[in-house]
């Protein structure tokens, strides 16, 4: 549970370097620089943004949907995460699974950041070639009272310059800790069960969301642990 608890918590605030950078301007750039740029500059943006401190989840999902997403390849993601079952799937039901992914990943984490207040963003020595085209960049979260948190980025080198396919947090695979959750959704009720499922799951957060953006005052423990439950574990 420890190992989920601070994949939960920790993911949005590592995806979140995709923020501040138009993809243009991150095209051209190392990956470990890029990283680094652009944590630096977001980190700068949510501690500015009262709108986000006060718990404003809108503003967030703006934020992440206008600026993070650019820089993600969700369906690679999406793809990685279904596993084998993915060539089953028809191009509709791709679509839709990367869409209902990329949604649950948003919402999930959304309220993660507004609890954002002096983690820093240590970044480690990263080795790979000029001509590599997968990378693994490494960084830690640093927080007052405890444990340094590992976070390992995996981009990918395409036509539009480098993008996220995976994050590590504490040695747990983003990608690999859905796909277990996927298989058992398929088993259950195939691709379209799986589909139904990441679908209800969005409207059931897009409700508590709702509800919650004058909850700013619960702690980030609770916030986690609200999170935990959002996710659609067997």
């Amino acid at each position: 549970m420890n190992k989920i608890l601070d994949l939960l918590r920790v993911f949005l605030l590592c995806s979140l370097f995709g923020l501040a950078l138009p993809v243009a301007a991150s095209a051209d750039k190392a990956p470990d620089v890029l990283v680094r740029d652009v944590t630096n500059e977001v980190l700068d943006i949510v501690r500015a943004d009262k709108a986000i401190q006060s718990g404003d989840t809108t503003r967030v999902i703006e934020l992440v949907d206008a600026k993070v997403l650019p820089h993600f390849d969700f369906r690679r993601m999406t793809m990685l995460a279904v596993g084998r079952d993915w060539r089953q799937a028809s191009a509709e039901q791709q679509t839709r699974l990367t869409d209902a992914f990329r949604t649950l990943l948003v919402r999930t984490y959304s309220n993660a950041l507004t609890q954002y207040r002096d983690q820093r963003i240590e970044f480690r020595p990263s080795r790979f070639a000029p001509a590599d085209t997968r990378v693994q960049i490494r960084t830690e979260v640093v927080q007052a009272g405890a444990q340094p948190i590992g976070i390992d980025y995996m981009l990918e080198k395409g036509e539009q310059g480098w993008k996220v396919f995976d994050v590590i947090v504490a040695g747990v695979s983003l990608v690999t800790y859905y796909r277990s959750n996927f298989g058992q959704e398929i088993a259950r009720g195939g691709i379209d069960g799986l589909i139904r499922s990441l679908e209800e799951r969005n409207r059931s957060l897009a409700e508590q969301q709702g509800l919650s953006q004058g909850d700013a005052g619960r702690g980030a423990v609770e916030q986690v642990r609200a999170m935990i439950e959002a996710v659609p574990l067997p």
